[in-house]
């Protein structure tokens, strides 16, 4: 009897694969091909799923986009949760902390990330799922700190477009540099820096 395959899960699996062959070898090498072997399956197969290596590649990032969007999203409730500065503080970390290579699998989703937003810069078709991951990250770090000003955490004066930009350039720079300088930068560092950051910010404000 022939083995039923479930084409998400199998889309899904290919697109593991793409995310292997990045890390490796970096995205020129996720050719339809390379991508095939590395997911143990004939070339067909993936053309089965997939009519393009574009749709391909565009799948791919999309699955990425989603599934630290999803993490970042879950952590919402568990902040609103909250009722001290520190404890509201330390929820605001681990939320955040989930963009930052702090563990293997952060680390390999940072490395990915970055290949596919290097290259959306020259490709249009990746170029939409780059900038919904940035405005969703902008989105929420503006909620947060919305929050945080009418709670009375932040100064009065606070400008939270600026400072919610600056704290995704802050996410942005320190995951940068744990990809190209991993020796230099390690998880309680990068923790540091960002927890100095939201003490800064919050520390004018009054309870």
């Amino acid at each position: 009897m022939p083995k039923i395959v479930d084409p998400e899960e199998r889309r899904q699996a290919v697109a593991e694969a793409v995310f292997r062959v990045m890390e490796r070898d970096g995205l020129e090498q996720a050719s339809l091909r390379n991508v095939a072997a590395e997911a143990d399956l004939a070339i067909g197969s993936v053309r089965h799923y997939f009519a393009s290596h574009a749709e391909l590649i565009v799948f791919a990032m999309r699955m990425m986009r989603e599934r630290v969007t999803a993490r970042l999203t879950a952590h919402v409730d568990r902040l609103q949760a909250t009722s001290t500065r520190d404890d509201q503080r330390e929820a605001v970390v681990r939320m955040l902390s989930e963009v930052l290579p702090l563990d293997e699998e952060r680390r390999r989703e940072a490395v990915v990330w970055l290949a596919f937003v290097t290259a959306a810069r020259l490709r249009p078709e990746l170029r939409a799922d780059a900038d919904e991951l940035y405005r969703g990250l902008l989105s929420l770090t503006t909620r947060v700190l919305e929050g945080a000003r009418r709670a009375g955490r932040l100064p009065r004066d606070a400008d939270v477009e600026v400072e919610a930009r600056r704290l995704c350039a802050l996410l942005d720079g320190l995951s940068l540099q744990a990809v190209l300088h991993p020796a230099s930068l390690d998880a309680d560092s990068m923790l540091a820096v960002l927890r100095r950051h939201l003490t800064t910010l919050t520390s004018e404000g009054s309870d």
